[in-house]
């Protein structure tokens, strides 16, 4: 054999053979002849063909009889010793899909039919051939993204990793259902990892950069992983298809990145990949899934000769989870993997263990039906590592001390797990033990840290938030990230100008952050200093021409400072880049209102109900323009009701403006008595309120409605 020369690759698809439910029956007898036609080639088909076809991973085709009796001898071993299929996880440590393993039915069949000659069989029993999409495996994407440059592969050296920032080109918000990532030089990628980016800080690495992305596994601050799903694409992968209710949400202006592990092939080689989106009209039902994260690389420090060096892991859950996916990964030392769970009752769950790990073949597994771990069991990892001369994948010979680290030749050890909280006060839950628990072990380390003060915020415990940054900050005075966070924290409790200390601070160290500089115009517009806020909010926008929010806040200033152009100016803006958001609508309708342009105001109250229509306040404000409005082209007092009406009952009648808004919609049809007795209702709603301010207003529509008069030249306010 000359599998080190030329790796045989036999992958399996991912539908399930037809032979796998078959374990208990009968092998084939010795009297019977094994064709490939009859029985070989389903298997075959079912469980290699998908990659070894044209254009696959697979160095060579197995979709005919020639193909295979070419090989016969060698697939009879790699399947005898189980290396092909490549399916790590062992049988009864976990239920996932898309398995790929063959029984021993299928084996001994295959073994019988390479010792009697591996004959050809009769013509007719031969099944079709298996037919695969052509381009994408999930059927054409509703979106496809293509890396605007490619990256250039050196011809030599060690492992790459490097980033390409894809930027998205979307006019509204949309939810994700599924995922597949298209590599067009396969031959060079060990592995893609998509993440998301919002706030710019990737194209910002990408331009300071003269080739195309930027290098490095950790180099993005605020990229992650979408909705905690782990979109990943490894050779033989079938493509994430996601789940149900849980897309994730992608909005204007995001940036993907793919975080990719090249291998070098010995010549200079080029790769632009793509990426599919397929979309739902369904927004993802909360919370979203939390990826724990189990690891002891502070303990990887394997001596030369060690064949055994075991790292252990253990986390306790502090509440109920479903488990949904994991993914084990180490190096080339990696010898055999365990996960498991154990109950608070001292009950056992296995979750996932490779006896003989491989490198080349890691994965994401999903499994078929999500496990239930109760509040209270402990998810536990035991990896163990072979830095002898006996491991055939040692890069070292001799063995060497080998340490953590991204490298190929570096070792790593961690196992994730996808689970799914009941809520979302779960989600915190999880969030903030996962970072204490990496605390116990790593008491120094910082990323935990600044994790735990980010959920702390996030519940409104700022004070305790503030007090976990400045630890941080007191091991490292200079991390960017704590001294982002602290800088949100003081803002948030009002000190302003501790705020924007820290906020400039920051942007000393990364000028180009388009989210920092927004947060920092933000601040200033809290100062009342709003000139000031203006020149950053601006700035914000240059580093990130579709930044939504920044646009909106200026708007907003331009309305507080008197300049209702410029905020109209600003608001369109966002409605070019993100059609369907409706504040910008509705500031759009309010500031048009107050410049008397009354028809375009409706317009864009219209498009606020469009897109939400339980919002009351849009219904509200398009009923004034047709119950109040002196241009006849607009005055509609029977659309008017229709708005109003709607609006009183999504507030269950208990909010005074929208009565008298009722009211006014009535008078304008010549409804008197109605508009009366709804007026009374709103007065008396005001004054219980204490809305003095309102109670004036309506006293003066009541008297016009009991003359028999409408109420009409409404302006309306921001």
């Amino acid at each position: 054999m000359l599998l080190s020369a030329l790796p045989i690759v036999l992958l399996c698809a991912t539908a399930p053979s037809q032979f796998a439910d078959s374990e208990q029956a009968q092998p084939p007898s010795q009297s019977d002849a094994i064709t490939f036609n009859r029985q070989i080639a389903p298997i075959i088909f079912e469980n290699c063909a998908a990659c070894h076809r044209a254009d696959e991973v697979a160095p060579f085709s197995l979709l005919t009889y020639k193909d295979v009796k070419r090989r016969a001898r060698q697939i009879s071993e790699v399947t005898q010793s189980r290396y092909m299929p490549p399916w790590l996880p062992e049988p009864r440590h976990g239920k996932f899909i898309g398995e790929r393993r063959l029984t021993d039915q299928q084996i001994q069949a295959i073994q019988q039919w390479v010792k009697e000659g591996s004959v050809e069989g009769d013509p007719s029993d031969l099944p079709p051939s298996p037919q695969f999409a052509a381009g994408w495996q999930s059927g054409d994407p509703d979106l496809i993204i293509e890396a605007p440059q490619a990256y250039t592969l050196q011809a030599q050296g060690e492992d790459v990793f490097h980033n390409l920032v894809l930027p998205t080109t979307i006019g509204s918000m949309r939810f994700v259902k599924k995922v597949e990532l298209r590599p067009d030089n396969r031959k060079v990628v060990h592995h893609f990892n998509l993440l998301i980016d919002t706030y710019g800080e990737s194209r910002v690495l990408d331009e300071q950069q003269p080739e195309p992305g930027f290098p490095g596994m950790e180099s993005l601050d605020q990229a992650h992983h979408p909705g905690g799903h782990f979109v990943f694409w490894k050779p033989g992968s079938p493509p994430y298809s996601g789940h149900k209710d849980k897309a994730w949400r992608l909005d204007p202006g995001t940036n993907l990145v793919l975080n990719m592990h090249l291998l070098p092939t010995g010549k200079v080689e080029k790769i632009r990949p793509k990426v599919g989106l397929y979309f739902t009209d369904s927004p993802p039902e909360p919370p979203p899934f939390f990826l724990l994260q189990l690891e002891h690389d502070g303990n990887l420090d394997i001596p030369p000769g060690e064949s055994d060096f075991v790292i252990t892991d253990d986390f306790k859950l502090p509440t109920d989870v479903e488990v949904f996916g994991i993914y084990p990964h180490a190096h080339l030392l990696g010898k055999d993997l365990q996960g498991y769970a154990t109950r608070p009752d001292g009950t056992k769950e296995p979750l996932i263990w490779i006896k003989q790990w491989d490198w080349n073949w890691q994965a994401v597994y999903q499994y078929q039906t999500p496990i239930h771990l109760p509040k209270g069991s402990t998810i536990s990892m035991r990896f163990s590592y072979d830095n002898s001369e006996e491991n055939p994948r040692n890069p070292n010979r001799p063995p060497q001390r080998v340490t953590a680290g991204n490298r190929t030749t570096d070792e790593m050890g961690h196992l994730w797990i996808q689970v799914l909280p009941r809520s979302e006060a779960d989600f915190v839950l999880l969030q903030q033990a996962m970072a204490r628990h990496r605390l116990d072990k790593y008491p120094h380390a910082i990323n935990p840290r600044n994790n735990l003060a980010a959920s702390l915020m996030e519940q409104g415990q700022i004070k305790e938030a503030i007090v976990v940054l400045r630890q941080v900050l007191s091991i490292n005075p200079d991390h960017p990230n704590a001294i982002f966070n602290l800088a949100i924290a003081m803002k948030t409790i009002g000190k302003l100008d501790g705020a924007i200390h820290q906020y400039r601070r920051y942007l000393t160290m990364k000028p180009r952050n388009a989210e920092a500089m927004y947060q920092l115009g933000l601040t200033y517009e809290l100062k009342q200093e709003f000139n000031a806020a203006l020149q950053h909010l601006k700035k914000a926008i240059q580093i990130k021409p579709a930044f939504v929010d920044a646009h909106l806040s200026l708007g907003r200033i331009h309305q507080k400072m008197g300049d209702p152009v410029a905020a109209i100016e600003n608001f369109q803006k966002i409605i070019q880049i993100q059609s369907d958001h409706a504040e910008a609508h509705y500031n759009l309708g309010a500031t048009f209102g107050t410049t008397g342009q009354t028809e375009e105001s409706l317009q864009h109250f219209r498009e606020v109900i469009r897109y939400l229509p339980k919002n009351p306040v849009a219904w509200d404000a398009a009923a004034i323009i047709l119950a109040t409005s002196p241009n006849p082209n607009l005055h509609d007092p029977q659309e008017a009701i229709r708005c109003a009406r709607r609006a009183v009952e999504l507030t269950r009648r208990q909010h005074p403006q929208l009565l008298g808004t009722l009211a006014a919609a009535y008078a304008a049809a010549g409804q008197f008595d109605q508009a009366v007795s709804t007026a009374e209702i709103a007065l008396k709603l005001a004054n219980t309120s204490g809305l003095t301010h309102m109670v004036d207003l309506i006293h003066e529509q009541l008297n016009l409605y009991k003359a028999g008069k409408p109420y009409i030249e409404h302006r309306l306010q921001p």
